[in-house]
């Protein structure tokens, strides 16, 4: 399935070589517990994933939970499932004041042993949801290489 690309609006891209292998990185992405160890922005978060059916068409829920009890929630579809190298779905946070859908789309490559990651997230409505959403990103990527 081809994902069209924003020129028009602002988007991000975060670049990350995590030392583990590809298959290992999908995994963290693909798979509901998994995702629940490093999907948040810092480490005194705490993450649910309630819904989360990893298939072209499939739903999936995630809910942030803050050390004040905030709870974040993202929900959206997946639009590309391509094992171990790609993967992109739409993100709504539910639980915000503004539903804007944006696609996050996530590229794995393999360099020997470890993996090169690229996230591109597209969309935004303007440049300060974009930034917000680069210091969000950051965080979680930080969990993400500590899995290793």
């Amino acid at each position: 399935m081809a994902i069209p690309k924003s020129t028009s609006q602002p988007s991000l891209r975060v670049a990350r070589t995590l030392d583990f292998p590809r298959e290992r990185v999908w995994r963290a992405w693909t798979e509901a517990e998994a995702l629940k160890r490093w999907m948040a922005p810092a480490d005194d978060f705490r993450t649910e994933v309630p819904e989360y059916d990893c298939r072209v068409g499939g739903r999936y829920v995630i809910v942030m939970i803050a050390p004040d009890g905030t709870a974040h929630r993202i929900a959206g579809r997946f639009v590309e499932v391509k094992a171990p190298e790609r993967l992109a779905y739409t993100w709504v946070w539910e639980s915000g004041t503004t539903r804007e859908e944006t696609l996050v789309t996530i590229e794995l490559s393999d360099r020997e042993g470890k993996t090169d990651l690229v996230l591109t997230h597209q969309r935004f409505a303007n440049e300060d949801t974009r930034d917000s959403h680069n210091k969000g990103w950051g965080g979680c990527l930080d969990r993400l290489a500590r899995l290793a």
